[in-house]
């Protein structure tokens, strides 16, 4: 991961990426006002690599992790990106594994779809070194490290709170427990 110099913080008035709205509306009687942000739907994949017996997850510097939390800004995270293509959740993240990781897929599975304010949809698959096409590390202006966790540290790094991480991830892990690992074994 290269060095990340901030070079200065300041609040935008017509944000390009995010829409902020005031959401008005009656709960009980009452009536509330909240600021909601608009956002993109995500996918999210959980990457096992059977040749390494590892998940390959990605590890990038985070803007909004670094305005509320600098020093967790760098975070660990399961592939993936925002469903801005028109192509469907599903063809986002076959291009995101691609471009993330690597390696070439042509077989999800869906695990769920979770609601963080936006959607995100996750899916499962499973790579092996004949399936890596380049390094990864993302397109454009991204810089995107690989990581590989190996799946008997998998438990142990899921509470490593000096890792910082998203739920979604944590998640995944689990459902992996619960559903996946007795074929890995």
């Amino acid at each position: 991961m290269k060095d990340i110099e901030i070079i200065s913080q300041k609040e935008v008035k017509n944000p390009s990426q995010v829409r902020v709205v005031e959401l008005t509306y009656r709960e009980k009687g009452d009536i509330k006002k909240k600021e909601c942000v608009k956002v993109l739907d995500v996918v999210k994949i959980l990457i096992y690599n059977r040749d390494k017996k590892a998940f390959v997850i990605t590890k990038q510097f985070r803007p909004l992790v670094y305005v509320n939390h600098p020093e967790s800004a760098i975070r660990y995270e399961l592939c993936g990106g925002r469903e801005d293509k028109n192509i469907g959740s599903y063809q986002t993240a076959v291009e995101e594994v691609l471009e993330e990781t690597g390696y070439r897929v042509d077989k999800l599975e869906k695990i769920t779809t979770l609601y963080t304010g936006g959607k995100m949809t996750l899916y499962y698959t499973e790579v092996d070194e004949s399936m890596r096409v380049n390094s990864g590390g993302g397109v454009d202006y991204e810089n995107i490290s690989v990581e590989y966790i190996p799946l008997e540290m998998a438990k142990e790094f899921m509470f490593d709170e000096s890792k910082p991480k998203r739920p979604g991830l944590m998640f995944a892990f689990c459902w992996f427990f619960e559903t996946k690992k007795e074929n890995m074994v």
